[in-house]
């Protein structure tokens, strides 16, 4: 199991799809898109790669609406997974910028999101398997 991959905000999974699917990459599942609950994963031996949105809802993200769409790195999402999440938040909340505090999420899972030093936007949640599909959210 993967404990961080990339997520990418995407306008259309089509697009992507197709070019990453050149490339050697196959869907795993996909969340059709719909208001901000697209997702698409895609895998290639080991390596796994997410997008999110597949609509123009992307461009209403909490964080990155604040940036132009041309800002080099806009809508790339690392996702950290880690064990004790609770704990870590307590740690992790007294020297890094949080743009959202933890919260239960549609899918199930507890997150808080943060900015590097370096301006990076950083989820981070519990562990879990991004090739199931549970998490499409119904």
């Amino acid at each position: 199991m993967n404990n961080i991959y990339l997520e990418l905000h995407v306008p259309d999974f089509k697009l992507v799809r197709d070019f990453y699917f050149r490339l050697g990459f196959a869907e795993v599942w996909e969340r059709e898109p719909e208001g901000f609950k697209g997702y698409l994963v895609m895998q290639r031996e080991g390596s796994i790669i997410c997008f999110w949105g597949g609509n123009q809802e992307i461009y209403n993200h909490p964080h990155f609406k604040k940036f132009e769409v041309k800002t080099p790195g806009y809508g790339v999402e690392i996702v950290m997974q880690i064990s004790n999440l609770k704990e870590f938040y307590e740690e992790v909340k007294s020297f890094a910028e949080i743009v959202e505090p933890l919260t239960m999420q549609p899918w199930g899972l507890e997150d808080f999101r943060i900015v590097d030093p370096v301006g990076y936007y950083i989820r981070i949640t519990g562990k879990h398997d991004i090739l199931d599909p549970r998490y499409a959210v119904a």
